[in-house]
């Protein structure tokens, strides 16, 4: 089984750390993610995808990260239903493994979280590899 989800875009707000009853550490935000408007080329629309992380990763995000920021997430798909009203809802959000940063232009945002940035080998997993575009295949 596979399970598997890779997405890079900008958080929609500034992630919060938040711990739950027993103690660990959570945060919750967005990504507004682009994808090409097939009718239009150079158009664009914007997917909000959902995202939670867990311990370490949570801190990282929250001490490193800001809105607008751009964010790598690789993790896995969660699916969920509750009830309200009478009505079903259906959720989906990505269970964040590692986080990146990623390049871009540079925003006042940006710039506010650029003197926190970590050492390049420190990441939010702390298993990360870095990888050169050259070492790609694609």
């Amino acid at each position: 089984m596979l399970n598997c989800a890779v997405i890079m875009g900008r958080l929609t707000s500034d992630p919060e750390l938040r711990k739950t009853q027993s103690g660990t550490d959570v945060t919750r935000f967005a990504v507004a993610v682009q994808r090409k408007y097939s009718k239009e080329p150079e158009e664009q629309e914007v997917d909000f995808i959902n995202v939670v992380a867990w311990r370490q990763t949570a801190e990282f995000i929250v001490k490193y990260f800001s809105k607008g920021s751009m964010i790598a997430v690789q993790g896995s798909l969660r699916t969920g239903n509750y009830e309200k009203d009478g009505h079903r809802f259906y959720t989906s959000e990505i269970v964040a493994n590692n986080v990146s940063f990623c390049g871009g232009k540079n925003t006042a945002q940006d710039e506010k979280t650029a003197q926190n940035k970590p050492q390049a080998a420190e990441t939010a997993s702390y298993d990360y590899l870095n990888v050169d575009d050259d070492d790609l295949p694609f």
